[in-house]
C-alpha cells in the first residue's frame, strides 16, 4: 500500500461513532467499505446489538420475529462495539467523547444518536402508558396486544397509525386521539390527508380528532370533554425530537429543534465532528431550506457521506455535497404510503387517480418541476417521480393528472 493511500485509509486514525442505530452503523460500515483502515468505535446506549427500527411497529410488536438485528460481522470488519454505554458530553478542545464509561479519544466523532420520543405530560411514571421507539418498548407492548387490550392512542401521525394497524391486526378495541382536527396534521396538507380519516374507520378504529387528553386514570383515558375512554394501555405518538440534549456546553450547534446543525457534508460546526440521520439538519440547495428528516433512508444515505468526508480529510478530497430527495413509508390500514421529496417548497398540486379509492398520488410542481409526491398503493409512481425530482425534468400537469399514463410520461 502507497504511503498515499495509507494515509487516505486513516492508518492510525480514530474514529468514533455514537449512537448504534442505522445511521451510526451504517457510518460504521462506510468507512470499511471506503477504505478507511484506522480504528472504529461504535458506542450505543442500549444493551442489544445494533438493531433496525422499521420491524418495530409491525412484525415484532406482533410476535412474527423476535428481533432485527443489523445483518453485519462487526468483528469482521474490524469495527469495535461498546454497548450500554451512554454518551454524556463531548470536550471538542480535547477530542474527548465523555461516556457512563470514562472518556473516549478521538481524532473523528460522528454524532448518530437519533431522535427519542415526545412524552405526553402528566404521564411520566404512569402505569400503562407505552412508547414505542426501541426494542425494549416493542417487547412491552407485546404480550398488550397478545392479551388485546382496549387500546388508546395518542397521536394520529405516522406511528400512531402504524401502532393502531397493528393493535387492530391483533384483535384489540382502538381508539386514537389527535389534537389536530385531522390525521397526519403536522405533515400533509388538509385536502391531502383528509381521505386517510375514512382509513380509520375501515380498520374498526375509533378517531377522536380535535380532542385531547386531560389524564389518564387506571384503565381509562379521560378527554378534554369528559369522556371515559377503556383503556388496557395507552401508546404515546406525538413526535420526536433530537437526542442531543446531552451536547450541552460542548460548542456544537444546535437548531431550533435541538438538532445539531450540519453544513452540506454533515460537519457539525466544531473541527472533527460530524453528524448523520435523525439528530441533525442540513441545507438543501434542491429545496433553498435546510432539512430536518426523521426518515429510515435519510439515515441510511448520510453515512456515505460522512464516510466520505471523513476520508477525504486525510487525501485533501472533500465529500460530495449531500443534498438528497427525501423519502419515507409507511404500512398502515391495509395500505402501502410511500412520500419522496419536500412539498412545502410546491407551488401547484396535480391528482392522479381517486382518493377515496385504493390507489391514487398527490404531486406537487414548482415551475412545472417536480419538488414532492405522495403514492398511495401506487409504487411505480414513487419509483418514477423520485428520479423525475433528481433530475428536475419540467412536467405538463394536464398529462401528470392522468392516472393511466405512467408519470415519467408526462416531460413537457
Amino acid at each position: 500500500m502507497s504511503e498515499q493511500r495509507r494515509e487516505r485509509g486513516g492508518s492510525g486514525r480514530r474514529v468514533v461513532v455514537v449512537g448504534a442505530g442505522m445511521a451510526g452503523v451504517q457510518t460504521a460500515v462506510a468507512l470499511r467499505e471506503q477504505g478507511f483502515t484506522g480504528t472504529v468505535t461504535l458506542i450505543g446506549a442500549e444493551p442489544h446489538q445494533p438493531y433496525d427500527r422499521p420491524p418495530l411497529s409491525k412484525a415484532i410488536l406482533l410476535g412474527t420475529a423476535e428481533g432485527s438485528a443489523f445483518d453485519v460481522d462487526f468483528e469482521a470488519l474490524g469495527i469495535e462495539v461498546r454497548l450500554g454505554q451512554e454518551a454524556l458530553g463531548v470536550r471538542p478542545g480535547a477530542h474527548l467523547l465523555d461516556t457512563s464509561a470514562g472518556p473516549v479519544p478521538y481524532d473523528s466523532l460522528v454524532l448518530a444518536t437519533g431522535a427519542e420520543p415526545l412524552r405526553l405530560p402528566g404521564t411520566e411514571g404512569v402505569p400503562g402508558v407505552h412508547l414505542l421507539r426501541t426494542l425494549d418498548d416493542a417487547e412491552r407492548l407485546r404480550p398488550v396486544l397478545a392479551r388485546q387490550h382496549d387500546v388508546v392512542v395518542v397521536g394520529a401521525g405516522w406511528i400512531g397509525a402504524e401502532f393502531a394497524t397493528a393493535a387492530r391486526e391483533a384483535g384489540c378495541a382502538v381508539t386514537v386521539v389527535e389534537a389536530a382536527d385531522r390525521p397526519l396534521a403536522g405533515a400533509l396538507p388538509a385536502a391531502v390527508a383528509a381521505p386517510m380519516t375514512g382509513w380509520y374507520a375501515d380498520a374498526g378504529v375509533v378517531l377522536r380528532a380535535h380532542t385531547r387528553v386531560a389524564r389518564v386514570e387506571p384503565g381509562a383515558v379521560v378527554l378534554d370533554d369528559g369522556t371515559r375512554v377503556p383503556a388496557g394501555a395507552v401508546v404515546v405518538g406525538i413526535g420526536a425530537r433530537p437526542a442531543t440534549a446531552w451536547l450541552a456546553g460542548s460548542g456544537i450547534a444546535l437548531g431550533a429543534h435541538g438538532e445539531v446543525l450540519a453544513d452540506d457534508r454533515l460537519r457539525a460546526s466544531v473541527p472533527d465532528v460530524h453528524a448523520v440521520g435523525d439528530c441533525a439538519s442540513f441545507p438543501s440547495a434542491r429545496y433553498g431550506e435546510r432539512l430536518l428528516v426523521h426518515h429510515w433512508d435519510n439515515a441510511l444515505q448520510g453515512p456515505r457521506t460522512v464516510a466520505a468526508d471523513i476520508i477525504g480529510a486525510a487525501g485533501g478530497e472533500p465529500a460530495p455535497v449531500y443534498d438528497p430527495v427525501p423519502y419515507f413509508w409507511s404500512e398502515q390500514f391495509g395500505r402501502f404510503v410511500q412520500y419522496a421529496g419536500h412539498h412545502p417548497a410546491g407551488d401547484t398540486v396535480v391528482r392522479r387517480g381517486d382518493p377515496t379509492g385504493p390507489a391514487w398520488t398527490v404531486c406537487w410542481l414548482r415551475a412545472d418541476r417536480l419538488v414532492a409526491l405522495l403514492a398511495v398503493g401506487r409504487p411505480r409512481d414513487l419509483a418514477q417521480g423520485r428520479r423525475l425530482i433528481e433530475s428536475g425534468a419540467a412536467l405538463d400537469p394536464v398529462l401528470l393528472a392522468d392516472p393511466a399514463r405512467p408519470l415519467k410520461a408526462a416531460t413537457a
